[in-house]
């Protein structure tokens, strides 16, 4: 090649350099808050954020091009969720996408005007995130977990399981007010089945204790773990009481089932992370999450262990096996 030709290649390739490094930094980078309800250890939080990552990837973004996602884990803890909510809030993210109940007050006690996303959430309406499920009206949508009826469902399976059972404690978390609608469902299927429902409220580990043990001492008892922090921190705490005390008990989650308990009832709670991350998507294309109509979850998965069924002395009818989405042998 001759020393003209090499100094022309050589002007040329200099010549677009610029021009390619323009067009690398021509996407925007956006960016996004994730706060999760969970510990970064646990398999289920872990199964939520991959989720929504991979269905947002799908819809054209790309982590380090044209997105920034900021994962906090607040494990259900209020202090610990107020913690990370302001730390996503100071990161100044676009929207944020929030997982359970105790996420969104945490976020919305910091700003109503930040847009949220919110998934795994139980009673968006009644906990005053939005105004209607129709028309939020506010800062946040997203994704109710669970239908209001879904408190007399638990009980009805528990007495199906657990026919003889005919009083019942309720383990909630009382600084959850999206439970509120749900333990009034609860109420008002044990008027109809002759069943006594007293709440115990589990602020702490010791208040599960006293309140499982101070059933155990009347014959014919049953549990209802209600979803939420109850059930996420305590599970398997509650698994151990209502094995010590031979006391048949229903959750909200499929994994409370798999680590030893009777029986589950529940959405499942990964896949609306899907759906939500197209909100996250319509948000950031300009759409108000005011606009967004609140979604509740249509498919719910019954969980039977039976071997934990056998050390109860519970007989489970076939009926109910046929109705499982999953038995546990």
């Amino acid at each position: 090649m001759q020393r003209r030709e090499f100094v022309s290649l050589i002007g040329s390739v200099v010549a677009t350099w610029p021009l390619a490094a323009l067009a690398q930094q021509g996407e925007q980078m956006r960016r996004i808050g994730v706060l999760m309800n969970r510990s970064e250890s646990d398999p289920e939080g872990q199964a939520r954020v991959a989720t929504f990552r991979q269905a947002f990837e799908q819809l054209g973004w790309k982590e380090g091009r044209n997105i920034r996602i900021d994962v906090r884990w607040g494990e259900d803890k209020p202090d610990l969720e107020r913690k990370c909510a302001a730390e996503l809030v100071a990161l100044a993210p676009e929207v944020v996408l929030a997982s359970g109940t105790t996420s969104v007050m945490a976020l919305q006690a910091l700003s109503h005007t930040l847009p949220i996303v919110f998934a795994a959430v139980a009673d968006p309406v009644g906990a005053g995130f939005v105004e209607s499920m129709a028309h939020p009206g506010g800062n946040a949508t997203g994704f109710m977990i669970f239908e209001y009826s879904l408190g007399g469902k638990l009980l009805e399976l528990l007495r199906q399981i657990a026919p003889n059972v005919i009083r019942v404690a309720v383990l909630r978390d009382p600084g959850n007010p999206g439970l509120v609608a749900i333990f009034g469902a609860v109420r008002g299927a044990a008027q109809l089945l002759g069943v006594e429902v007293s709440p115990v409220d589990t602020r702490a580990a010791s208040e599960i204790e006293r309140g499982v043990a101070a059933l155990a001492r009347s014959a014919n008892g049953g549990l209802i773990v209600m979803p939420g922090q109850t059930a996420s921190v305590h599970g398997a705490l509650i698994v151990a009481l209502a094995a010590r005390y031979k006391l048949p008990a229903i959750y909200p989650f499929r994994y409370n089932v798999t680590g030893g308990g009777l029986i589950s009832y529940g959405p499942d709670y990964v896949e609306p992370f899907r759906p939500a991350a197209g909100y996250v998507d319509r948000i950031l294309k300009g759409e108000n999450p005011a606009d967004l109509p609140v979604q509740a979850a249509t498919k719910f998965e019954l969980v039977i262990n039976l071997k934990t069924a056998k050390a109860l002395g519970l007989n489970v009818p076939n009926t109910l096996i046929g109705r499982a989405d999953e038995v546990i042998e």
